[in-house]
């Protein structure tokens, strides 16, 4: 990639990064479910299967006693449960319950409501997006 492309690829990173990042997206689903973005990570972590507490330490990069602690707050509200691993008797699993999933669900529709800005793309401009941001994806 020459520099001129090199240039053009790391402003593209930047939009990008600012959009994913939106501050004011995570504000609005932190105060919407009452939760810490952490402790909104970790929901919608969840939703796609149960976690050991470890697993899901690892999933979210954070310290394991702080995932305790966040799994021990979202036990309290009646959003997660752990249960008996069902081959490791030592360890036990973190799933959501159904209030949970209804939590995360919430999460996930606020988080996928496009910005405004992206309403006023042309549904051809829209294609080209998508067909390149799916090849990084892969």
């Amino acid at each position: 990639m020459g520099g001129a492309d090199s240039d053009l690829a790391r402003r593209a990173w930047r939009a990008m990064s600012a959009i994913a990042l939106d501050h004011d997206r995570k504000v609005a689903v932190s105060e919407a479910l009452g939760l810490s973005w952490a402790r909104v990570l970790a929901l919608r972590a969840l939703a796609t299967r149960p976690h050991t507490l470890r697993a899901l330490a690892e999933r979210l990069a954070a310290d394991p006693p702080y995932v305790t602690l966040m799994v021990d707050d979202l036990e309290e509200r009646g959003l997660v449960q752990r249960m008996p691993h069902p081959e490791d008797r030592r360890a036990k699993l973190v799933k959501l319950t159904a209030a949970g999933r209804a939590a995360a669900a919430r999460a996930d529709a606020i988080l996928d409501e496009p910005p405004g800005a992206l309403r006023e793309v042309s549904a051809e401009d829209l294609a080209v997006m998508l067909r390149v941001l799916e090849r990084l994806v892969r």
